[in-house]
């Protein structure tokens, strides 16, 4: 807003020598008088202290501060030794990923390799590679193939975001000086400006780039759009159509990430632009996948000690679908969760079996029995009849402390039968269900709620499996056989294939329970036509396999019956359950414009007050760019400056019984003001000179 008219809003002079300012220049000393005592030397700790402290710093002590210092630090060691194990066991899973995607990689390189210009009729050779949700395997697949181009010299990657092409001459400045540093650096791109012959290029001539490729023997010239969806398609089109003119000299190839399909994609670029590329599609691994195998690696382990509860769950997988979470991320967040856990629960103790001269304490106990897990068991104690051990779990601090390592160990193990369940259950689906399968992250979420074992997808897949043939029986079998340890299971398998020999060739057998197995018959009453339903005359075999698929449902129905259980009714699930979701989901989904509008409507709550009462309106005691934005609240969409102004003067008048200065209540006005246009709360209109829109409401 133009000063001059701001300062006639306000009422103020614009006479400029009011507003001069004075600067007083003083050289520093160089050396100090004689009689000048020398400066104080600064304490320095010695690093062996310093690595002590840095120790004890790790965690601090829980349980209003009467934490054992043995207790602490083995809080601390539990969760570098779980954390360890679960990164070992992610980092393995990302090596078998990583192999994956090297066969996506060797396709890639080969197609490279193997096209020309020639070879395309005279389009440039395109390798379109859809990436869905999992953009961080993009960037290792350039990597990998860059430092391949390189080693053997043949070539480089040059990647290229949308960023950084605005327009036609800044994109290929941006190309030619990233090819030219790939490999030779910064210095050597200067160098290379420099110490050319000939006359001087601009940045942006493809020239530049044609002499450094045949300086090199640069056989082929990557350029991979990582984001390509998000180019305009004019610059896109224009960008191609030279490439294709220098086709000739420049053996470009272009390698464009697609995040939808090859569809949508085409169907966004005009005809002139798709008609200069071919090439072939590949496809890398989506992120989703990785996701849910990790997350199956870290809870459904047999070793696993802590898991995460449904509400985390929750919470990861929603922010790996709502903001396209690398792997990486994933696990970030996972450890971030383990971390809470042991930083902030003093019961993470127990998950590392100490002796019981460490858990001696009298405060550790008591937190014990105040747990809703531990209600729940003095009461069912008291309903079986065990009375005296309630009585002793609440009285005796050492029978508490000798029982509660029990408990804990026969709950955990609870708990990987659990999880063992929803492997069962998500096997037995790959069999049952011909629609979209949910995968074990959506299974582990019912699960961990206790919804699963009255859920309709488990009810319809035991009607499924009824009618399963004896092929894919035989298949679900032998792949239950390496989820559940059960005899029961090897039998039914060895039972299955004896008759099976025996059927060999009168194909698959169908229970009675297939649709096929059922007749129609019509009689005739009172010269009316009825039709019934009735079972068919079933073959011995078929009586035999009936027999064993209703051994199958039973075996399954009683061993999700018992090992699906509620984990919020397990007895110290506090302990090795994490389920808080407000640690996580304010740390990796924070809300930065939620709290800046909090912070300047109650600064407050932030700040500390001198006065005892709690301020609810707007006050002098507030910071003024607090004042100004409450204030700035109660105007319309164009808020006159000096009627703001007077509300704020206002504002300090009141409180000030001594009356207030003028000027410095108007410096801290513009000091807010300014700071308010900063956040881009307000700006300036261009229908009045002396009047401020607003560009934000609260809330939205």
């Amino acid at each position: 807003m133009d000063t001059d008219g701001l300062n006639d809003a306000l009422g103020l002079s614009n006479d400029k020598s009011q507003t001069l300012g004075a600067y007083i220049y003083q050289p520093p000393k160089h050396g100090k008088s004689t009689g000048e005592r020398p400066s104080k030397r600064r304490k320095v700790l010695s690093t062996t202290s310093r690595d002590k402290r840095a120790d004890r710093q790790h965690f601090v002590p829980l349980l209003n501060g009467d934490e054992k210092a043995e207790s602490v630090q083995l809080r601390y060691d539990t969760y570098q030794e779980l954390w360890s194990k679960q990164e070992n066991k992610i980092q393995g899973l990302k090596d078998i990923l990583e192999d994956v995607d090297s066969g996506v990689l060797m396709d890639v390189l080969s197609f490279i390799r193997s096209t020309s210009p020639q070879t395309c009729n005279g389009c440039i050779p395109t390798a379109l590679v859809t990436v869905g949700s999992n953009v961080s395997s993009l960037s290792r697949l350039l990597s990998r193939l860059n430092g391949q181009l390189i080693s053997t010299e043949e070539g480089s990657v040059v990647v290229l975001e949308s960023g950084d092409a605005p327009n036609l001459k800044t994109t290929l400045k941006n190309i030619i000086r990233a090819t030219v540093t790939n490999t030779d650096g910064n210095d050597g791109y200067q160098k290379f400006l420099i110490d050319r012959a000939g006359p001087r290029l601009l940045g942006y001539d493809l020239d530049l780039l044609h002499d450094y490729v045949q300086r090199k023997g640069t056989k082929k010239l990557v350029l991979a759009l990582r984001d390509s969806e998000a180019f305009d398609p004019g610059l896109l089109t224009d960008l191609l159509s030279l490439f294709k003119s220098w086709l000739d000299r420049i053996p470009f190839t272009v390698l464009l990430g697609i995040s939808t399909s090859v569809e949508l994609f085409e169907g966004r670029l005009p005809r002139s632009c798709v008609a200069l590329l071919q090439g072939k599609h590949f496809e890398v691994q989506e992120a989703g996948n990785c996701v849910n195998r990790i997350y199956e690696t870290i809870q459904a382990d047999l070793n696993t000690s802590l898991w995460l509860g449904r509400n985390v769950t929750s919470t990861l997988f929603e922010n790996t679908s709502d903001y396209f979470q690398s792997p990486e991320a994933f696990s970030r967040m996972v450890k971030y969760a383990y971390m809470s856990h042991f930083f902030a629960n003093p019961l993470a103790v127990l998950l590392a079996n100490p002796d019981s001269t460490v858990l001696t304490q009298s405060k550790l106990c008591k937190a014990i029995r105040n747990l809703p897990s531990f209600r729940m068991l003095c009461e069912d104690l008291i309903e079986e009849g065990f009375t005296k051990q309630a009585r002793d779990m609440l009285e005796d601090d050492e029978y508490l402390i000798q029982e509660t390592p029990k408990y804990l160990d026969a709950n955990q193990q609870r708990m990987q039968k659990m999880f063992q369940a929803v492997r069962v259950v998500h096997a037995c689906l790959q069999y049952t269900q011909s629609a979209k399968k949910p995968n074990v992250s959506d299974l582990s979420v019912r699960a961990l709620s206790g919804e699963l074992p009255e859920s309709t997808i488990v009810e319809e897949m035991f009607a499924t499996a009824k009618t399963l043939d004896s092929d894919k029986l035989d298949k679900l079998l032998v792949r239950l056989q390496g989820i559940m340890i059960s005899p029961e299971v090897d039998a039914i398998q060895e039972e299955l294939s004896t008759l099976l020999d025996r059927c060999s060739e009168s194909g698959p057998l169908r229970s009675g329970y297939n649709i096929n197995s059922t007749v129609t018959k019509t009689t005739v009453v009172q010269q009316r036509i009825r039709l019934s339903k009735g079972q068919a005359d079933l073959s011995e075999q078929a009586v035999e396999y009936t027999n064993i698929v209703d051994r199958v449902i039973a075996l399954l129905q009683v061993h999700l019956t018992e090992t699906l259980i509620n984990p919020q009714n397990l007895f110290l699930h506090e302990a090795f359950l994490f389920d808080l979701r407000n640690p996580l989901k304010e740390t990796f989904a924070p809300r930065p414009r939620f709290a800046t509008e909090r912070a300047l409507a109650t600064p407050f709550d932030y700040l500390l007050s001198s006065s005892d009462i709690t301020m609810t309106g707007v006050s002098a005691k507030q910071p003024a760019t607090a004042v100004l934005y409450q204030l700035y609240l109660d105007s319309g969409a164009l808020v006159n400056v000096h009627d703001l102004w007077q509300a704020f003067y206002g504002v300090f008048e009141t409180e000030e019984a001594g009356g207030c200065d003028d000027r410095v209540v108007m410096s801290l006005f513009y000091g807010a003001l300014s700071e308010l246009k900063a956040f881009g709360v307000i700006k300036n209109s261009r229908k009045k000179t002396d009047h401020l829109a607003k560009s934000a409401w609260m809330g939205l």
